[in-house]
């Protein structure tokens, strides 16, 4: 069931409340996967203004409520934050909010690290582990991308 979404680009005041889904969202599915040290790493990096001030943002709402975002880096080839209220997963937002990123960016070979909690959703979406699990500053993910000769061989 697809949900009648309106994805549109963030501006700069529309960032905090973004940023506030996205803790929420993280601190329910993902964070259980994280030690401490990792829960605080990624609070640290979504409050770090330099950092986010080089990302491209957009959200999806539903009836003017913003229920998911994603945002990409490095001229829109890795996915930085990818978050769906989870009153709205498995409702096609998130499919919605990927084919956002391919129209607009148009990156030959998208890249993303997977949180274990998201792998699934990633391979569903098209992407292939290219390493396996790591964990930096208590941060677990899993190197993935998009595109690419590797596309049909995963």
């Amino acid at each position: 069931m697809v949900l009648d979404i309106f994805i549109r680009s963030l501006n700069e005041n529309e960032i905090a409340e973004a940023l506030s889904l996205v803790w929420s969202v993280f601190m329910e599915y993902e964070a259980p996967d994280y030690s401490k040290e990792g829960v605080e790493e990624f609070y640290k990096s979504i409050h770090d203004e330099s950092y986010l001030s080089r990302l491209c943002t957009y959200g999806a709402y539903r009836d003017d409520k913003l229920v998911g975002v994603i945002a990409t880096r490095n001229e829109g080839t890795h996915i930085a934050l990818f978050f769906v209220d989870g009153k709205y997963h498995r409702q096609g937002i998130g499919k919605k909010l990927f084919q956002t990123i391919l129209r607009e960016c148009h990156p030959d070979k998208l890249t993303v690290n997977s949180s274990p909690y998201a792998v699934p959703v990633y391979h569903k979406l098209g992407f292939c582990d290219v390493d396996k699990e790591q964990v930096v500053n208590g941060l677990r993910f899993t190197p993935m991308e998009y595109g690419g000769w590797y596309r049909d061989e995963c």
